[in-house]
């Protein structure tokens, strides 16, 4: 009851009322411009949502039971004694779900040494390989069979995609209509030795990693899924089985909410295109989703910080629902993990089901205003595109003309364009280095990728978003030479302040020398102070007004003597006038930082 008197005591605000406020408090600003935020994904994402913004939205409850889900290692390492060793490692910090590269296992000895201490009715197995998934499943079945364990209660994976693989190996690998006549053998294989093994992963997450929106990531997995779901129907394949062993896999990145709408979405959508095939059992919607860290958003530099990367990640997938979840150590961008990377990854997880208990609430966001609008926008943007590629024929058919690649490719460069100007900041990277960090000497791998792919179909980028400015930096440590930059602070105070932060945090992205200054009283004691520290670059840090006499008083002492003379700011007025005193470059918000630090590097390093 006082609950009750207490809200009584507070009219309902509406709206309008709401808005009112709002655009009071803009003064006149730009109301698109300045609270809308326009994503990659092409949503629109509103400053507030209320109540009544969900109340159309027709949101289905989820069918999940709980919302529990397997805490994931995968193992990239190759060598059987070494997985298994890992793995052991693993299971011990509470690791229930293995995947394990499969390449080398070709004898019962292999697969034995490989899963030695492993019971796989206890704990997920998953595989990849390069080679036949045929026969690595029937010696998986006789290693099985001939150890005795419950064929019932053997649950895990396998990862066959030849689809997406396509991607980024550049080739099939064999004729389409073998492609699936290979699944077919494989679903029946399953279906009568170990009938809860799922066959299909389609693996999405390349698609996060090739820079695809998430908008786009969800569409083409689904697009991807259909297609093997409409051929295996073709094949007599009920559409419940395969349904019932499909894993999508998805990449999460740091975008926090929409990643939480993404796997909302992706179930809701699946239901979509399932009740197109009228299956004979609920459980064709039963979706798994595995999801993996992202690789496309890790870096070299600052790799503490991919911790809380991986951690937001990891969040977003179990807020979501994920079934499974696979965080990579945070050193997985430049060098093979060790135990203690491998050991923080998988507390991440442990922590966010023992500490924050996110395994005991059923979809926990459901019902959150903004949460439910922005799955409803996702879901849409995916449907429309999904829509589209059924219009030209299908997922490969699609990729056979290159037109997923072209659409990935578009929005990797947005993406990259976005990070050059750093409108998108990748903190250590393109914003806020740490000065004193080398790590040339410390990588080990630089990329995931593939050499000399094939060229049946055209292959997606595997590229990092921060790899271009991570070249730069890299550059200059494994330069003789490494450039001096010095601020010549002058004049307003918090201007010069502003300005010399900006200019230290622009250049010091390269690895390049700063050094700033208090402050100087004259502009000829600055520009003495300037030759005197022998630096390549010479930076002005002031106001616009002032400029007008820093740039006179410089000039004529550093002009033909220092390399490059740069003014931090954007003064339009005077820019002319300036260029013609001796000034050689402007750098602002507006400045392409990673064209204009690459072209710093060619005249400067040695």
């Amino acid at each position: 009851m006082k609950s009750d008197k207490l809200f009584s005591e507070f009219p309902p605000v509406s709206t309008e009322q709401w808005e009112e406020v709002i655009m009071a408090d803009l003064q006149g600003g730009d109301y698109e411009k300045k609270l809308i935020w326009k994503t990659i994904e092409g949503i629109d994402v509103r400053p507030y949502y209320r109540a009544e913004d969900i109340k159309d939205l027709n949101i289905e409850p989820t069918t999940k039971k709980d919302n529990n889900w397997d805490i994931r290692q995968d193992i990239f390492e190759s060598d059987i004694n070494l997985a298994n060793q890992i793995a052991l490692e693993g299971l011990k910090r509470g690791v229930n779900s293995l995947s394990f590269d499969v390449s080398k296992v070709k004898t019962m000895e292999d697969m034995k040494a490989l899963l030695n201490g492993i019971n796989p009715t206890e704990i997920k197995l998953n595989f990849k390989t390069n080679d036949c998934y045929r026969d690595f499943l029937l010696l998986f079945i006789d290693y099985l069979k001939t150890s005795n364990y419950d064929l019932q209660k053997v649950y895990g994976s396998l990862n066959y995609d030849p689809l997406v693989y396509a991607l980024y190996k550049g080739e099939f690998g064999c004729q389409e209509e073998e492609m699936f006549e290979r699944l077919v053998s494989l679903m029946t294989i399953v279906k009568e030795n170990i009938p809860n093994f799922d066959v299909v992963t389609v693996n999405g997450h390349v698609f996060n990693n090739a820079g695809a929106s998430i908008v786009q990531e969800l569409a083409y997995t689904l697009s991807a899924a259909n297609e093997y779901l409409a051929n295996l129907t073709e094949k007599g394949i009920p559409a419940h089985s395969v349904g019932y062993r499909t894993v999508f896999s998805f990449a999460t990145g740091s975008n926090y909410f929409m990643e939480i709408a993404k796997i909302r979405a992706a179930r809701i959508l699946w239901k979509k295109i399932m009740q197109e095939y009228n299956p004979k059992c609920d459980s064709a919607y039963d979706l798994f989703i595995a999801t993996e860290s992202s690789f496309y958003n890790k870096t070299i530099y600052d790799p503490y910080v991919n911790m809380l990367r991986t951690t937001t990640e990891s969040m977003s997938a179990a807020i979501a629902g994920a079934d499974s979840i696979s965080v990579y150590p945070f050193d997985c961008a430049f060098k093979e993990s060790d135990d203690f990377s491998r050991r923080i990854a998988s507390n991440q997880q442990i922590l966010l089901k023992e500490e924050t208990y996110l395994d005991k609430v059923v979809d926990p966001s459901a019902g959150s205003y903004y949460i439910e609008n922005i799955t409803s926008s996702i879901a849409a943007a995916a449907w429309d595109i999904f829509k589209q590629i059924e219009e030209k024929g299908g997922f490969l058919k699609a990729i056979k003309e290159g037109y997923i690649q072209e659409e990935v490719n578009k929005t990797a460069q947005k993406r990259s364009k976005e990070v050059a100007m750093r409108k998108t900041t990748i903190l250590g990277t393109n914003q806020y280095p740490n000065q004193n960090e080398e790590m040339s000497s410390k990588l080990e791998v630089l990329c995931h990728g593939y050499e000399n792919p094939a060229n049946e179909i055209k292959t997606l980028n595997c590229n990092r978003l921060s790899e271009p400015f991570e070249n730069l930096r890299l550059d200059v440590e494994k330069s003789s030479h490494k450039p001096k930059v010095f601020l010549l602070t002058y004049g307003n105070l918090a201007m010069r302040k502003a300005r010399a932060g900006f200019a230290s945090n622009f250049f010091a992205v390269s690895g390049y020398e700063i050094i700033d200054n208090a402050g100087f009283d004259t502009a000829e004691e600055g520009a003495k102070a300037a030759m005197d520290s022998k630096a390549e670059i010479v930076v002005l840090c002031s106001s616009d007004e002032e400029y007008v006499d820093l740039v006179a008083g410089v000039t004529p002492v550093l002009k033909g003597k220092v390399n490059h003379i740069v003014v931090a700011g954007n003064p339009v007025e005077q820019i002319e006038n300036f260029k013609n005193q001796g000034i050689t470059d402007f750098i602002s918000v507006k400045t392409n930082c990673l064209e204009s630090l690459q072209n710093y590097n060619s005249l400067l390093l040695k």
